[in-house]
């Protein structure tokens, strides 16, 4: 068992060295923004190095943002993580801002 925590701490070592090296650019954040009533979505996704939806969430400005606007902090994080985590939707910050416009219009606000 110490070898497995062992061999997982040097791989991510190396991983943190390179990405420190300017290797880094592989990885992808995804970012765009939708205003309802005054306020800013701000759609902010961390995406990891491939295309497959593995590492993706929310950052923390989308949920904020999701809670700014008035939903409960829950549903925020449900929304929020339903949008990063769509692998239909890697990629295109265009067809993100419209799946975040379709499920503000379904979700309600608390």
């Amino acid at each position: 068992m110490k070898k497995l925590f062992l061999a997982a701490a040097v791989l991510a070592a190396g991983t943190t060295t390179a990405m420190a090296g300017g290797k880094h650019h592989h990885h992808k954040h995804a970012y765009g923004t939708y205003t309802i009533s005054n306020v800013t979505i701000v759609v902010s996704c961390y995406r990891g190095p491939w295309r497959e939806v593995i590492w993706d969430r929310p950052n923390a400005v989308f949920y904020d943002s999701l809670v700014n606007a008035g939903y409960a902090p829950a549903t925020a994080h449900a929304v929020a993580e339903r949008i990063c985590r769509d692998d239909k939707l890697v990629g295109n910050m265009e067809n993100m801002i419209e799946e975040i416009k379709r499920v503000i219009r379904q979700a309600p606000r608390s």
